[in-house]
């Protein structure tokens, strides 16, 4: 099945097979002429950046890389993209990547022209509007991963690493101007990997499902979102070359972070600090956390889940999900706790802090105090 569509929600984007081949229609359609391509260390030396690279600089646009990002982007990574923004003369990033990638670059293309420093951005109040609106470059986004959907963000997650606390930095202009979902781009991904981001795109969807806040729309991609994950991330995972499976979790990743403006909730307010301090892989932390959380949540959530496992074809309403849910995790090779992915003695009381400091608490259908979600985390250390 092939699968190609021209969307202009949230913003624009050209989805399919082989359409990376349009990056520099896409710099054009951006109004960037010297674009500086973001990308983690990772992926610097691969086939699809170096072939990226290659489509820029046969369209005359350069091929100007900065890969200087860790797996948790912060704000040293951060002035350092800065700095070769200026230094080149660049208009425009392409941000590439997974989450990593594309956090960063959208940083870096929203603080080249501020004179603000980073944190004085977070997403506080009305803080985005110190931002001098003018002065962000824009973007085009190409994710090679199917899972965080920040190509479709308005934010960027940023560790400090002076105080190892992941913070949320907003501005509407985050949103990449043209966005390249090109399926073909994922099928070199690990394993793990596969399984990762694609259980963060199913978190998204499920926090924005249980979320108490209104918001029709986000509630329908979320449960879409969640169905296309259940179909699709057990083909991705056992045949990284299946197209078509790898194309509907491009969708769902995109869904997911479009459906979670209604709101996010325990899974990533944990796996934030969690990953902030010990450097873990951020969809295998929520993948952890979610069994947990969905016991944690259910005096509020067993109605709306068991809706969620009708329309899934689940059996058992809640309970039925939540099996689901382990057996998905299990078949995924997701750890269980946080001692098996390698955190054996956790700093419980930090955790539980920066847990009831994350933005993420306000959308948590049980209100977090610091006794409750202290039980909640020793449930999976």
């Amino acid at each position: 099945m092939t699968i190609t569509a021209n969307w202009s929600y949230p913003t624009a984007i050209r989805f399919g097979a082989g359409r990376i081949n349009e990056i520099a229609d896409a710099c054009a359609a951006a109004g960037i002429k010297n674009p500086l391509l973001i990308t983690d260390r990772g992926l610097a030396n691969m086939d699809i950046t170096t072939r990226t690279l290659d489509l820029l600089d046969g369209a005359g646009l350069g091929r100007a890389l900065f890969a200087d990002v860790d797996p948790n982007p912060n704000e040293k990574n951060a002035a350092a993209g800065v700095a070769a923004f200026v230094a080149g003369g660049h208009d425009g990033v392409v941000a590439f990547g997974g989450g990593s990638g594309l956090d960063l670059g959208k940083l870096v293309a929203f603080l080249a022209g501020q004179t603000r420093p980073l944190w004085d951005f977070e997403d506080i109040g009305d803080w985005w509007m110190r931002a001098d609106a003018d002065a962000i470059a824009p973007i085009v986004a190409v994710p090679t991963t199917a899972g965080t959907g920040s190509e479709v963000g308005r934010a960027s997650v940023i560790t400090n690493s002076e105080t190892q606390e992941k913070k949320i930095i907003f501005h509407p202009k985050f949103l990449p101007s043209v966005v390249i979902c090109d399926p073909e781009l994922t099928v070199g991904m690990p394993d793990f990997i596969t399984a990762g981001t694609g259980l963060d795109a199913f978190a998204h969807c499920l926090e924005a499902f249980c979320s108490p806040h209104y918001h029709p729309m986000s509630q329908g991609m979320a449960l879409e979102g969640m169905r296309l994950v259940k179909e699709y991330l057990p083909r991705a995972y056992a045949d990284g070359t299946d197209i078509e499976a790898r194309a509907h979790m491009m969708s769902a990743a995109i869904m997911g972070a479009t459906a979670f403006q209604k709101g996010l909730g325990a899974i990533h307010a944990l796996s934030h600090p969690i990953g902030a301090l010990y450097h873990t892989h951020h969809g295998t932390t929520n993948a952890i956390c979610m069994p947990a959380v969905l016991q944690f949540n259910k005096p509020k959530i067993e109605q709306v889940i068991t809706q969620a496992a009708q329309y899934l074809g689940i059996e058992g309403g809640f309970e039925g999900f939540c099996a689901y849910v382990d057996q998905l995790n299990a078949s995924l090779g997701i750890p269980k706790t946080l001692a098996e992915l390698g955190i054996e003695t956790p700093d419980i009381d930090r955790i539980v802090s920066g847990a009831l400091a994350d933005p993420s608490t306000g959308g948590n259908p049980v209100e977090m105090t610091r006794e409750n979600t202290r039980e909640l985390l020793m449930r999976i250390v």
